[in-house]
């Protein structure tokens, strides 16, 4: 249940869509069902719709065709004041000349709550942000995460069933970003709101979420759990997008994926194949070993040194560039210019859609 009671509510998005000066249509025939309570990112590049998708359901936006449901009410006319939902921006949106108690009641104050009730739910909001104290300060007096933490308290407070959060980590370093994505999602369990969250960063997404919509030039690719986008991306897209990944064109035939020089690379089929097709496979799904019959020989170009792993850049003999991930074990002799073997488990290489 959410912090006042009330239960968080779900969103159902049916064929929005929404075109700006009469041609670039930012979201184009969108339909997405986010469940009541469930933390979702909206994840994709620059332009591709998710913040106008975010901008709809708050009422920012007016949709052009479809409709938008909330807890079971449509309110795709329903005004912004009336819609009853937190917004988080990236740009915090503090009041520069009011103290952190003063922003964070000012949702309280709209609404006509009385003084006292306003002054009880301020005070509860910053001490689940980890704010008590800090009542008195100005916006200019605190840290970029602290003010982030009072665009998150002022938010809460008026204890909406559904929250949206557009990039509100973007502007934060990385270690207090990724600080942040735990406490954020913290915060969420404990109050049992539906969050709808919009990033580009596909880590953040991963990290944060229960289900993620990979958009891209106004359309939904893939939505499911992160693991499921990550190990099984649907679309050339979404794998390319998500994470580094080795791409390969090919064709099927006679139960084999074929691409370059009649190679055949290590593919499950199904056996019901057929024409060109992409498989993709994670780095990490990818083993360096001898120069042994199936793999694919080359020759090591880079080894990036991440800390508890090394990427390998490996140029086979066909010219193409594989990367391979290992974990960091101290004793590996692999160094630039050594011919190694690229391999891969059938099982690990996910068959893309065209």
């Amino acid at each position: 249940m959410a912090q006042s009671g009330r239960p968080p509510a779900s969103i159902r998005i049916d064929g929005v869509t929404k075109t700006f000066d009469g041609q670039v249509k930012a979201v184009d025939d969108v339909t997405l069902d986010i469940e009541a309570g469930e933390f979702f990112s909206l994840l994709g590049p620059s332009g591709c719709g998710k913040t106008t998708t975010l901008r709809l359901i708050a009422g920012f936006e007016t949709a052009d065709a479809g409709r938008i449901v909330v807890g079971g009410q449509d309110i795709t006319d329903l005004p912004v004041h009336k819609r009853d939902m937190g917004m988080v921006f990236q740009s915090y949106a503090l009041f520069p000349h009011r103290t952190v108690a003063e922003n964070v009641a000012f949702g309280l104050r709209m609404r006509g709550l009385p003084k006292a009730e306003i002054a009880e739910r301020v005070a509860a909001a910053l001490k689940q942000v980890a704010l008590d104290g800090y009542e008195a300060r100005r916006p200019s007096q605190l840290s970029g995460g602290q003010q982030q933490r009072v665009a998150l308290a002022r938010a809460i407070v008026i204890r909406p069933a559904v929250l949206l959060c557009d990039e509100p980590l973007g502007a934060l370093d990385r270690k207090l970003r990724q600080s942040m994505q735990f406490e954020l999602k913290q915060l969420q369990k404990e109050l049992g709101v539906t969050l709808v969250f919009v990033t580009h960063d596909q880590e953040e997404a991963l990290a944060m979420s229960d289900r993620i919509a990979v958009m891209n030039a106004g359309k939904v690719e893939q939505v499911g759990a992160p693991s499921e986008i990550y190990d099984r991306p649907r679309t050339r897209f979404v794998a390319d997008f998500i994470g580094e990944i080795n791409l390969f064109e090919g064709a099927w035939s006679g139960g084999r994926f074929v691409t370059g020089k009649d190679r055949t690379l290590p593919a499950v089929t199904n056996g019901a194949r057929s024409g060109t097709g992409i498989i993709a496979v994670r780095p990490e799904k990818t083993r360096l070993v001898g120069e042994i019959d199936g793999a694919l020989g080359g020759r090591i170009e880079t080894a990036n040194f991440l800390g508890g792993q090394v990427l390998y850049r490996v140029v086979t003999d066909e010219g193409r560039a594989v990367l391979a991930k290992e974990q960091n074990v101290g004793t590996s002799s692999r160094k630039v210019g050594d011919r190694v073997g690229v391999a891969w488990m059938p099982s690990d290489a996910v068959s893309l859609e065209a």
